[in-house]
């Protein structure tokens, strides 16, 4: 099933609490982007999937909240630390954008441990 228009829309919408946000329609979902970074992601299933590390997993865990796994090539199920937004969220804007602005900062830190050269964002003397 194909991200419709309108989900995408609602996307944008409920990410707007935080400036910046790009959403892209990407692999049957939507990927939410800011300063040229992944921090949130959507698939088919309508679900949202924000970036967690290992400062924001206990939250997640909480909640009760899930790993986003996919299938690899070999059959072993893979992770890139996306985890399952809480649904009650969805109804409280400013809790959202807290839980959102913590998936940047952790996308954030995830960017910065990799070589200058693959980093998606780019700061002062980059």
């Amino acid at each position: 099933m194909a991200l419709s228009r309108e989900f995408t829309a609602y996307l944008q919408e409920l990410f707007d609490v935080m400036p910046g946000v790009a959403v892209r329609r990407m692999f049957g979902g939507a990927g939410m982007f800011r300063e040229g970074v992944m921090f949130a992601l959507s698939l088919d299933d309508g679900r949202i999937a924000l970036k967690a590390d290992e400062e924001t997993i206990p939250h997640f865990l909480a909640e009760g909240s899930t790993q986003w796994e996919y299938p690899g090539r070999s059959g072993k199920k893979m992770s890139m630390g996306y985890w399952y937004a809480p649904e009650r969220l969805f109804d409280d804007p400013d809790e959202f954008r807290d839980w959102a602005q913590n998936a940047f900062m952790a996308a954030l830190r995830a960017d910065a441990r990799k070589p200058p050269g693959q980093r998606k964002h780019k700061t002062g003397g980059e």
